[in-house]
């Protein structure tokens, strides 16, 4: 399922081709093996509370959301071989671009709202 992210607490849009990765597998490889994440893409990972970028090839920004979407933490350019603490308040994290937080103004305490793309 392709999903538009957007930061309603900033008025942007942080994403409009991201991904939603549910199952074992698809949370487990996440982004693992891409050599690269263009501008407007991502991937929603639920559940998750941690996250490791082993494996991968390019940094990565990343916001760990609360059930209410709000970002409870994030990294900005978290590099390839590195592996966060756990956050026990998150229930769902959203890697996007490296840059795109920054970007876009996001912060830690803004909301984020998911929607579909037909």
């Amino acid at each position: 399922m392709r999903l538009r992210v957007n930061n309603v607490t900033r008025d942007r849009l942080l994403a409009d081709r991201a991904e939603r990765a549910t199952s074992f597998r698809d949370r487990f490889v996440g982004l693992m093996g891409r050599r690269s994440l263009a501008l407007g893409e991502g991937m929603h990972i639920a559940p998750c509370n941690s996250i490791h970028t082993f494996f991968m090839r390019i940094p990565i920004d990343v916001a760990f959301l609360d059930p209410d979407g709000v970002i409870v933490k994030q990294f900005v350019a978290l590099p390839p071989w590195r592996a966060t603490s756990v956050y026990f308040q998150a229930k769902s994290v959203l890697e996007l671009p490296a840059g795109t937080l920054e970007a876009s103004g996001t912060r830690e305490g803004d909301r984020l709202v998911f929607e579909p793309v037909p």
